[in-house]
């Protein structure tokens, strides 16, 4: 299958997928953790930058850099197929845990990359169910790193350092926004790819 967007060297890209029939792809905190350390394992290998993630009970977000001519999709590729090995092992299942392959948007516009990662680090308090009601309590995501609240690996310091050289600043950037209905067709672009 050929995708509809190529990586290069420098790209920014939002990648994110769920499970199929929308189905958890985490059931345990192990299974975060483990994934995790796949992430913090081949992150160095493949040469990206993780900029901001979050991993939710049947979807994640991903909002990465690609730093050479590594294709990320090589990345998502060993950091899933170990996942969905172990996760199919562990609970006795057989055959596909995703919806499809990981969908992915070239983010082209910086003046997006901020609001890109609000969006992916507000998941688990936004929508019809939040599952925490204060975004730190949210473990699967770097949003602590971006407010130093943890000194995790999985973050790209220097990108946040530019973008919000306080982290009170981002911390008031995420808590004090309310999502629109509907957003920008620029921003929904990146967020979406509808």
């Amino acid at each position: 299958m050929s995708r509809k967007i190529k990586f290069y060297k420098d790209g920014y890209y939002h990648l994110y997928n769920r499970g199929a029939n929308r189905m958890k792809i985490f059931k345990s905190t192990g299974n975060y953790y483990f994934l995790l350390k796949r992430m913090a394992k081949y992150i160095p290998r493949f040469k990206i930058s993780m900029i901001a993630y979050c991993l939710m009970p049947n979807h994640y977000h991903f909002l990465i850099r690609q730093n050479s001519d590594l294709d990320i999709g090589k990345f998502m590729q060993s950091v899933f197929n170990s996942y969905v090995k172990a996760f199919n092992n562990l609970y006795g299942r057989t055959g596909t845990l995703f919806e499809g392959p990981f969908k992915n948007i070239h983010v082209n516009k910086e003046e997006y990359l901020v609001h890109l990662c609000r969006y992916i680090h507000r998941n688990p308090i936004d929508g019809k169910k939040p599952l925490v009601k204060d975004i730190r309590e949210w473990p699967f995501s770097n949003y602590l790193e971006w407010i130093d609240e943890r000194a995790g690996q999985l973050v790209e310091r220097e990108f946040i350092q530019g973008i919000m050289p306080k982290p009170y600043m981002y911390e008031q950037f995420v808590l004090n926004y309310v999502p629109p209905k509907k957003f920008d067709d620029g921003l929904r672009w990146y967020l979406f790819d509808e």
